[in-house]
């Protein structure tokens, strides 16, 4: 029996509720699953703590793909989200400590620094995390949440478009509910499977980047999900987020190449200027902060 085999027909379970889950479609040679309860979906076969190093090398934040075309060039605008974000913590908390998973370099953490947070973060890519603490004097250490020490504790623990990229989704919600402060927060961007772009789209939807993305999750699974750490939505929004011309060409050329005609239509980006910044409206990304019970 070979390894399909044995997939299709193992009861995977949801990893959010426990249930059984079907598979929906093949992307990238990895099936997507959905629950068959709470209809989350997940990537059949998950990421590992070995493979994490070579998803998210060089070429994850330098280079045409589900990554970054050049993770440098988004500095400013990843401030800027950093800083939208610490006004809307404002309503709820005070600046205090915060731990940001998957900092990369650290310019979210840093857009949060500027309203009075004190932080670190957690990077897996050890040359941009370097970046982090020589260029921009961040404190940050080089691994995943799953290993990171938990004798640490925080106000607030980040997770701006990390959580869809766990290879032990359990494990690192486990760990950052043990570094989290009774009181404290969680803030999470990730994609949204339920939005209507990604309905429209279907499998075709570009947030289906498998193995580097492993989960979808919806606002209500999401909130579900968090409920098992002892966590209660507070908060729920859709970011303002902007993106340069360079990176917007890398995504629509990554979601046009496995097209027939997509090569003859990518040319064209050539003509969007690299610096232009116009505001992501897809709709299919959200937010939520999470409150831990004291």
């Amino acid at each position: 029996m070979d390894s399909e085999t044995n997939f299709s027909s193992l009861q995977l379970t949801c990893p959010i509720c426990d249930q059984s889950s079907v598979r929906l479609f093949r992307k990238n040679s990895y099936w997507i699953r959905e629950c068959d309860r709470c209809h989350h979906q997940f990537s059949e076969q998950q990421p590992t703590a070995k493979s994490v190093s070579q998803i998210y090398d060089g070429q994850y934040f330098q280079g045409d793909g589900p990554g970054y075309i050049d993770y440098l060039a988004e500095a400013e605008l990843l401030q800027q989200l950093g800083q939208y974000y610490a006004e809307r913590l404002a309503y709820y908390v005070l600046p205090g400590t915060v731990l940001d998973v998957g900092a990369a370099a650290g310019f979210v953490l840093q857009g949060l620094m500027t309203a009075g947070w004190r932080g670190e973060g957690v990077e897996p890519n050890p040359r941009i995390a370097e970046f982090g603490e020589e260029q921009l004097g961040l404190k940050m250490t080089v691994g995943t949440l799953e290993n990171y020490p938990t004798q640490n504790r925080f106000d607030l623990v980040m997770m701006v478009q990390v959580i869809q990229h766990f290879y032990n989704l359990k494990l690192a919600l486990h760990t950052a509910s043990m570094v989290t402060k009774p009181g404290g927060f969680w803030l999470i961007e990730t994609w949204d499977r339920s939005s209507l772009l990604a309905r429209m789209r279907g499998q075709n939807w570009h947030a289906y980047t498998p193995p580097s993305r492993s989960h979808w999750f919806s606002p209500p699974g999401l909130e579900r999900l968090v409920a098992q750490y002892g966590f209660q939505e507070v908060a729920r929004g859709s970011p303002s987020k902007w993106m340069n011309g360079q990176y917007r060409k890398s995504v629509l050329r990554y979601q046009l190449m496995d097209k027939a005609w997509g090569k003859t239509l990518a040319q064209g980006l050539n003509l969007m200027p690299d610096q232009i910044k116009t505001p992501y409206i897809g709709g299919d990304i959200f937010w939520g902060l999470y409150q831990k019970a004291v």
